[in-house]
């Protein structure tokens, strides 16, 4: 009880400093008493609660938490001081900040075990501040400035590492990444388990590149490399076999509790998969892309043959196959329904299956995989079984045992409501993607309604109408992610789907929302849901030429929970809307959308606004050209964008304008340097 007490008063005391922030940057004349007011409560806190029970409960909070705290009354702003030099975690990815504004934030830390950063406002000269010995976790997004001496540093001063990811290292300027870097940090860190390197590492192409990872972690047993051509990795893999020596001996294989691999190839082949299965017979989750540049001749290309040798050790538990079409449009024409079933013999113990690129596997092969998998739960198939997959597929699958709970079927134009419906016999289901399936109509909608356990629905380009949202409104799920990208066959969708679905009941859980391209969506419409005051965190409504100024300043001014102007909005996309103008760019300013991070907006507007906009919001992404902004919906994990106190932004706050009583936050910096 006491702590539960203890908690509750925290509470309050943040979500006081939250409104006396907001009355300072109102300029009231209450300034002074409010200070007088929090000094008094300061004073109690002090007295009723012991130092250590507040720095426990402040170390289990993100650092956005901290800084509410911190802005809420002097005795919490000392105790955060004090916690930030012991808390076992930093975790900072919604913004990026720069090495002068993080070294407050981030001070000298000997308990630090997790530090998971966005590095695009970082160069090589925030190695050393980042490399700590203490630390077993380390995730580092955007290192595009950062050169080879990152890996260096981690492997001399880190030895404790039990986790590394690294993603486009050395990408911008193509500093250079050097073999001995990467052997130093295979060789420093002997405790590794999981290894994610998201970046090309041909740079690393030489004869002697197997044997640098000779020495890796025996403990090993994840690994992800961005991109590796097929002739690095069959030579790495040879590595992993035990093979006599001439001394009578065994070589030690490298990877030897090797488990999970992700990797993305220039070729998908039989050799490969062949080698993947001798090398590394403890996998249970393979998942392989690749990208030809040119048509595989049968030699570098994958066959039934291939697919023969997943699985051979029984224990696999997730494959994924991809042929992507970044450079060609190319497909593993070697694959049919006889490969599937052959695999299918072998890989019963599968519970996740994602395929793309198999364009001559038909509903033989798909019905053979459900049927065999008694333990599926994911399945994906992608651009390639655009006209072999329809509704025979899910014909009889009520009769099997399966609790799919994650379902795309990307562009299956046979598709139908027949389907849909057979499909939904699986009540467990909770992310379906049904995007380019034009087929699909409100019928469909009508099936799903029964799915409680629904979270993310993606119907880009289907038949609905605005009837059918409103059956889809009326259900009884948790839908968080829902996207109506395209749905304008006959213009069936108007500014009447927004009540139809948001004052629903499912409409109120809903956190991300794509109508682009709905071509009859108006202002209107946009009016109509910031009236419901639902708190979106993601809203894509590009490329509606209905759209202009008025839905920017109604969403600007939509106030939720009583908080501040727009304040749940993380990301919007209004690209290529017909009535933005110049004007729209106003609306970005503080104090509207305080916790946008992402904004797509047409290149062709005022440079000079656009530019003004990006200094004063340094943390804002603005992006011009058209680009996709932010996580595709598959990949978003359900809940990361839920925010509990949605208020203001006392971080980006503290970052920027320093407002929050900026003389004493100076010599907390200067304390911490």
């Amino acid at each position: 009880m006491v702590g539960n007490s203890t908690s509750c008063q925290l509470h309050f005391r943040m979500a006081r400093g939250r409104e006396e922030v907001e009355a300072r940057l109102a300029g009231g004349d209450s300034r002074g008493r409010e200070e007088n007011g929090a000094s008094d409560h300061s004073f109690e806190m002090e007295q009723r609660l012991p130092s250590a029970l507040i720095a426990t409960i402040l170390s289990k909070l993100d650092p956005r938490s901290l800084c509410a705290a911190s802005a809420s009354c002097r005795y919490l702003r000392s105790c955060t001081i004090h916690t930030r030099s012991f808390m076992p975690s930093f975790h900072l990815l919604e913004i990026a900040p720069e090495l002068d504004l993080l070294r407050p934030l981030l001070p000298p830390n000997p308990y630090l075990r997790s530090l998971k950063l966005d590095c695009s406002r970082l160069d090589y000269s925030a190695i050393g501040y980042l490399a700590r010995s203490s630390l077993q976790e380390l995730c580092l997004h955007n290192c595009d400035n950062f050169s080879g001496k990152l890996l260096f540093e981690l492997g001399r001063k880190c030895p404790d590492l039990r986790s590394i990811y690294i993603s486009s290292l050395a990408e911008r300027w193509r500093l250079p990444v050097l073999r001995s870097e990467l052997k130093e940090l295979l060789t420093g860190c002997l405790h590794l388990e999981s290894l994610s390197l998201l970046f090309d590492v041909t740079e690393f192409d030489h004869p002697e590149f197997p044997q640098l990872w000779a020495t890796v972690s025996d403990k090993l047993t994840f690994l992800e490399i961005g991109y590796i051509p097929i002739s690095m990795l069959t030579a790495l893999l040879a590595l992993a076999v035990e093979t006599p020596q001439p001394s009578g001996a065994l070589r030690p294989s490298v990877f030897p509790n090797l488990n999970k691999l992700c990797l993305s190839v220039d070729y998908i082949t039989d050799v490969l998969m062949s080698s993947l299965s001798i090398g590394l017979p403890s996998l249970t989750h393979l998942d392989l892309q690749d990208a030809p540049i040119v048509e595989p001749v049968q030699s570098y290309d994958l066959t039934n043959l291939g697919l023969q040798h997943i699985n051979q050790h029984g224990i696999m538990k997730h494959i994924s196959l991809i042929r992507s079409q970044e450079f060609l449009l190319t497909y593993f024409r070697r694959v049919n329904d006889l490969g599937i079933l052959l695999m299918s013999d072998t890989c019963s113990s599968l519970e996740s299956i994602s395929l793309g690129g198999f364009c001559r596997v038909t509903d033989t092969g798909f019905r053979a995989i459900i049927h065999a998998c008694s333990n599926l739960r994911k399945l994906r198939v992608s651009h390639g079984s655009h006209r072999e997959l329809t509704d025979l597929v899910f014909h009889d699958i009520s009769a099997t045992s399966l609790t799919l709970t994650h379902v795309s079927l990307r562009s299956c134009m046979l598709l139908s409501n027949v389907g849909i419906k057979n499909l939904s016999f699986n009540t467990d289901l909770s992310v379906l993607d049904l995007r380019d399936c034009c087929n699909i109509d409100d019928q469909a909608l009508v099936s799903l309604i029964h799915l409680h356990k629904l979270h993310t629905l993606l119907l880009d380009g289907a038949d609905i109408t605005d009837v059918g949202l409103s059956f889809l409104g009326q259900g009884r799920f948790p839908l968080a992610s829902l996207s109506l990208r395209g749905c304008k066959k006959l213009t069936k969708l108007t500014d009447a789907c927004i009540p139809a679905l948001f004052c629903g009941s499912v409409g109120r859980g809903i956190q991300m929302c794509d109508l682009s391209r709905i071509p009859n969506l108006s202002d209107n419409g946009i009016l109509s849901l910031a009236k419901t005051r639902i708190p979106i965190a993601e809203l894509r409504i590009r490329e509606c030429p209905l759209i202009g100024d008025t839905s920017v300043m109604a969403l600007a001014s939509m106030q939720v929970e009583g908080g501040s102007f727009g304040s749940s909005m993380h990301l919007l996309d209004i690209y290529e809307c017909g009535g933005i103008t110049p004007l729209a760019i106003r609306w970005f300013k503080k104090p509207y959308f305080p916790r946008l991070r992402w904004l797509g907006i047409n290149g062709c507007l005022n440079r000079d606004m656009v530019d003004s906009l990006s200094k004063s919001r340094p943390y804002l992404k603005i992006v011009c050209r058209g680009e996709e902004l932010g996580n595709g919906f598959w990949d978003s994990s359900f809940g990361w964008y839920r925010h509990e106190e949605d208020e203001l932004d006392e971080l980006e706050q503290w970052l920027l304008e320093g407002e929050v009583d900026g003389h004493d936050e100076v010599d907390m910096m200067v304390e911490w340097e």
